[in-house]
Parts: structure tokens; sequence; C-alpha cells
């Protein structure tokens, strides 16, 4: 039986690591070359954060249960268990912000990844500056979307459409009242198309919306996206149709 799923939520003091803002957020790092290990974590190290290395997929699943962390970055090709099975793994227990590291133009396993849920990707060879910027990225889009959550409750407003309903502060997202378990990229771009249904958004802005300016991605990164999210909302009701893809234009939430 599938272990159920529960959204992701920003550690608490007494039972997991603290936030960015009051310590060090502790990344996972998953490989199974040790140089890359070692050269990576040094510099992870030396840009303030604290860094948990594993050399195959059964151990970081282990460490990653037994010691909650901020962020992973996990390879694709690992002994005992590889970056696709470990995501599947983990994306079984949480929605813990993931950067896949795959091989430079493996496509499939690029879009393998984000299907698997997988909130961003950087191809091998990369530039461990790059890799630095997209962890600070993620990290960012968490703790503002966390941020605009906590002025929002402050207010009492919440963002509902119909049998949506989204809860920025908790990370939840409800359909009809059943939980959808989405990713931070994910509830990012739901949020960017529920804000305004009826209206289109292009794949430039969802990136925006999703990504932060200065972050480049591909276009079919967040084609991917949308249809995981789909099949997410599918999977609690089948007559889903919220989502509309406008050909050659982007995306909009319909306007009931």
């Amino acid at each position: 039986m599938e272990t159920p799923r529960t959204p992701y939520a920003p550690p608490s003091p007494a039972s997991q690591p603290p936030s960015a803002a009051s310590a060090a957020p502790i990344i996972a790092l998953v490989d199974d070359d040790r140089n890359i290990l070692a050269s990576v974590q040094m510099t992870l190290e030396a840009e303030g954060f604290t860094v948990h290395t594993y050399t195959d997929g059964e151990s970081a699943l282990q460490g990653i249960t037994s010691r909650p962390v901020s962020l992973a970055v996990l390879d694709v090709k690992m002994p005992r268990m590889d970056g696709m099975e470990l995501l599947q793994r983990l994306r079984a227990r949480s929605n813990l912000p993931v950067i896949f590291l795959t091989s430079k133009d493996e496509e499939l396993d690029q879009l393998m990844g984000l299907r698997l849920g997988a909130d961003d990707y950087i191809t091998k060879p990369f530039s461990q500056r790059l890799l630095i910027e997209r962890i600070r990225a993620l990290l960012r889009r968490q703790d503002a979307s966390r941020a605009e959550a906590t002025g929002a409750a402050a207010v009492g407003s919440a963002i509902v459409r119909g049998k949506l309903s989204l809860d920025e502060t908790r990370h939840q997202c409800l359909w009809d009242g059943q939980d959808i378990a989405l990713t931070v990229t994910e509830f990012l771009l739901v949020k960017a198309l529920a804000l305004r249904p009826g209206m289109v958004k292009s794949r430039d802005q969802l990136i925006d919306a999703a990504y932060g300016d200065n972050i480049y991605v591909d276009d079919r990164t967040i084609d991917s996206h949308i249809k995981r999210v789909r099949k997410k909302f599918r999977q609690v009701d089948d007559e889903f149709n919220q989502i509309e893809t406008l050909y050659g234009i982007g995306y909009r939430y319909r306007d009931e």
C-alpha cells in the first residue's frame, strides 16, 4: 500500500531543521561520484549551506527520512536505488523541494524527472555557480510564498475558485475538500493561474511566476509541470478541466 503523501510544510523547531531565516538551509546532495560530492559540498558550505551527502539512493532515502532537509539535489544514475526511484519515494512522503541532475542532452531524463515531481533540473556537466543560483532561487520562491501567505492570513484572505482552495500558510491545495499534494513549483503555477481566472498566462509569464526573474527554463518544462498538475487533480476528480491549454499561447484557469 502506498504511503499517504502529506503536503510539504516548513520545518518546526522541535522536530525539523530551522528555516533559512534562523539557520543555514540544509541540502541533501546525492551522487555516486565522490569527487563531485566533495567538490560541491565544499562549495555549498562556503556559501553558508549545511550539506548532507549520500552516494546512493537507498542511504539517501533513509537519511532524509530521519534527518529532514530544506532541499534535495539528486543525480539520476546511482547504485542500490537510482534518482528516479528515489524521487518517487520522496514524493510518496512529502513535497520536499528537489533539483534533479541529469546527463547532458538526455531529454528523456529531464522530462521524466519533471513528470515524477522534480521542481527543477540541471544538466551535467554543470557550473557549481549555476547550481547555487538554482538552489537559492528555489528556496527564495518557497520563502516568498510563505511570507506572502503570512500576510494574507493576517487579513483573513484565501484563494478560492469554486472547488479549488489554496492555503499558502499551510502550502495546502484542496479540490472539493480533497487534498492535492503539490510541489513548490506546482503550487506557484496553480496560484498564478487561479489568481486571474479567464486570463491567459503565457509560458514566459508562468516561468516568471514559478521560477523568478533571470532563471532560464525551457518552455517544455512548464508543459511537463502542467501535465503533472492535471494528473494530480484528475486522481481525485476525473472530470477536472479547469486548466485550459491555448495552443501556441499559454494556459488559463477557467472562469466559472
